[in-house]
């Protein structure tokens, strides 16, 4: 294992990861998903960006797709059933780790963070996109000066009880999982990958959710014929736990 080196780069220990990626370490002050996005048409797949902070787990993988971007876009869902297994592996038997669609990470009803996906802006839907990057934000303390029901909708790995899950445990495993997701999606097809992100997505009983080539997500509600379509490209656009501001999981 490389590390690349940058303007930006921490001279901490690297971090552990399988063979086929390739690490870039930034400082506190860095952004892991807009430096991602920068370097991957010169580093490609397998480069990883981690920003090493003590709250928050924040990294972006550059993944280079083999199909068109109208449905290479579907990696985002390996992405996310990557970073929720990564987080199960940590989990305490009695926490629930679910996901709101698309890319909100919830515990027990609490926001930890999430999923986002990059692509080039000059991309057409019908032509292979050079790269793609996931990005994630997994919130892994709670500042000690917020104390409870401040931000009752959000959480912390360390508030469920995920012991020694850091910043740099999280990342490590979820690498470990998206080699695992990848692999399934190319011997069992894609329909594998979706039915374990879907088992992940809460949803109304008799309502039946199925995602579609282009990845939208389509809702029918059994015995009324009433289907609701949820557009993945408008979602991605804004991440719903991103906030701008915060630069990190909304409070």
């Amino acid at each position: 294992m490389r590390s690349t080196p940058t303007s930006h780069v921490s001279l901490a220990e690297p971090i552990h990861l399988p063979p086929p990626f390739t690490l870039v370490r930034l400082r506190e002050s860095g952004d892991a998903f807009a430096h991602a996005c920068r370097i991957a048409p010169k580093h490609g797949a397998g480069t990883l960006v981690y920003v090493g902070r003590f709250d928050l787990a924040e990294f972006a993988v550059v993944l280079e797709p083999g199909e068109n971007l109208s449905t290479a876009r579907r990696a985002f869902y390996a992405g996310m059933v990557a970073l929720t297994d990564a987080l199960r592996a940590y989990a305490p038997p009695n926490k629930t780790v679910v996901i709101g669609w698309p890319g909100s990470v919830e515990i027990d009803g609490g926001l930890v963070g999430g999923g986002r996906m990059g692509w080039p802006s000059s991309a057409r839907e019908t032509e292979r996109p050079a790269w793609l990057v996931f990005g994630a934000m997994i919130r892994t303390v709670a500042m000690a000066d917020q104390g409870p029901g401040v931000r009752p909708l959000a959480s912390a790995l360390d508030e469920e009880g995920f012991g020694e899950a850091g910043a740099d445990q999280v990342t490590e495993s979820f690498a470990r999982h998206l080699m695992r997701v990848i692999d399934r999606w190319q011997v069992d097809g894609f329909d594998s990958v979706a039915r374990d992100y879907l088992s992940r997505v809460p949803h109304e009983r008799r309502t039946v959710l199925r995602i579609d080539e282009g990845g939208d997500l389509f809702a029918r509600h059994v015995g009324t014929g009433r289907v609701e379509r949820s557009e993945l490209v408008k979602a991605l656009a804004a991440p719903s736990w991103l906030d701008p501001k915060l630069g990190g999981p909304r409070m």
